[in-house]
C-alpha cells in the first residue's frame, strides 16, 4: 500500500524512484548528498537547495513535539489527569525521531516521567538503552512493522548530544566509531542518564500479531502493526517495573489499513494477496472504515516504476531536477 501511495503520485513536480536496499541504505544516500560539496555547488548554480522530509530534518520533529502537548491537554480536558500530573509515553520507533520529539517536549516543560522506546525485531535501540553499547553489526529483519526496520538510528545522536552536555567532540567520536567499526559505547555516565529516562523493549512479528488480535478482542480498537509494537512493549514495561498507575500516552502512528494484509492476518486467515479485497474484508470484519485516500489508490495509474542502486541517488536527483551531466 505504501509503495502504491508513492508510485501513483499525481503532482507534475514530483519524481519517485525505489532503491535497491533498506531504510538505512536510503537514509545514507540522502546524507551523502547533504555532505557532497560538488552536489551542493551544482544545486546552487541552478538556484536550488537539497532537503529531506524525514526526521533528518528538524522540520519533521517540530509538529511531533506539538502533538504530545495536545495529547496531554486532551487528557486534562477529559478529566483523565490533572494539569501538572506526570505521564509516561510509549512510542514505536526505529529512527528515534518521534520519541525524541517527546523528549524535547519534556525539556519544554511537559511532565513526562518515562520514555518507553518500542522496537520490533530490529532491537538495536532496545539493546543500546539496556547496555549503553550501540551495535549495528547484526542481522537485519524485514518485519510486519516496516517503518521501524532500521539499524542506524539517526536521531539518537541528537539525544546523546543533549545528554553528553552538548559535547560535540565526544559525539563526533562515537559517530566516527559507528561508521568505521559498526559500534560505540557511551560509557557509564551517559548510559545512566539514558537508563534514568528511557525503557527499551522489543516485539517480534508473532507478538505484534497477537497484540493486534488481543487489542481488538479485548478493547474493540483496531491498531496497526507499529502501534501494536508500542502496546506490547508498554505491557512489558508494566510487568518489569510494576508501574501500572502512571497514565501513559501511546503513540499510534499509522492506519491499520496501510498494512492491511498483516492486520487482517492477525484476526483471521488471509485468503488472497489483493489488498483491496483485504480492505473490504477488514472493513466488514471490524465495522471500521478504511481512509478514503487509500481506497482511491485502486483506480490510480502507476506513474513511477524506476529502481536505482543506492550509489545512483545523487545522479537521480539531478536528473529529476533537469540538471544534466551528473554530480
Amino acid at each position: 500500500m505504501q509503495k502504491r501511495q508513492m508510485a501513483t503520485q499525481e503532482g507534475k513536480n514530483v519524481s519517485v524512484c525505489a532503491i535497491e536496499g533498506n531504510f538505512d541504505d536510503a537514509q545514507s544516500a540522502v546524507k551523502n548528498i547533504f555532505t557532497d560539496n560538488r552536489m551542493q555547488r551544482r544545486l546552487e548554480e541552478n538556484g536550488m537547495i537539497f532537503s529531506s522530509a524525514n526526521s533528518i530534518n528538524w522540520g519533521r520533529l517540530l509538529p511531533q513535539i506539538v502533538y504530545y502537548f495536545y495529547a496531554y491537554f486532551e487528557l486534562c480536558r477529559s478529566g483523565r489527569i490533572r494539569l501538572g500530573e506526570t505521564v509516561n509515553v510509549a512510542v514505536p520507533t526505529g529512527n528515534f525521531g518521534n520519541i525524541l520529539a517527546s523528549y524535547y517536549a519534556r525539556e519544554m516543560g511537559l511532565p513526562i516521567q518515562k520514555f518507553i522506546c518500542a522496537s520490533n525485531a530490529n532491537r538495536v535501540l532496545t539493546d543500546f538503552i539496556r547496555t549503553g553499547v550501540y551495535e549495528r553489526r547484526r542481522e537485519f529483519f524485514a518485519t510486519t512493522s516496516p517503518s521501524m526496520d532500521i539499524l542506524i538510528s539517526s536521531n539518537l545522536e541528537r539525544l546523546l548530544y543533549a545528554l553528553s552536555g552538548e559535547n560535540s567532540q565526544m559525539l563526533a567520536g562515537w559517530m566516527s566509531q559507528l561508521s568505521t567499526e559498526g559500534c560505540y559505547d557511551v560509557g557509564g555516565e551517559v548510559h545512566e542518564k539514558v537508563r534514568a529516562l528511557f525503557y527499551g523493549g522489543s516485539c517480534d512479528n508473532t507478538g505484534t500479531a497477537q497484540t493486534v488480535r488481543n487489542t481488538w478482542e479485548k478493547a474493540g480498537y483496531l491498531c496497526d502493526t507499529h502501534t501494536a509494537v508500542a502496546l506490547d512493549v508498554y505491557r512489558q514495561y508494566v510487568e518489569d517495573t510494576g508501574d501500572s498507575d502512571t497514565p501513559t500516552m501511546i503513540a499510534s502512528t499509522a492506519s491499520p489499513y496501510k498494512f492491511v494484509g498483516d492486520v487482517l492476518g492477525a484476526l483471521e486467515p488471509v485468503m488472497g494477496a489483493d489488498e483491496y479485497e483485504n480492505i473490504s474484508r477488514l472493513e466488514s470484519l471490524s465495522g471500521t472504515q478504511a481512509p478514503k485516500a487509500l481506497k482511491q489508490l485502486c483506480d490510480k495509474p502507476i506513474r513511477f516504476t524506476e529502481t536505482i542502486a543506492n550509489a545512483q541517488a545523487a545522479d537521480y536527483v539531478l536528473r529529476a531536477l533537469g540538471i544534466h551531466g551528473g554530480a
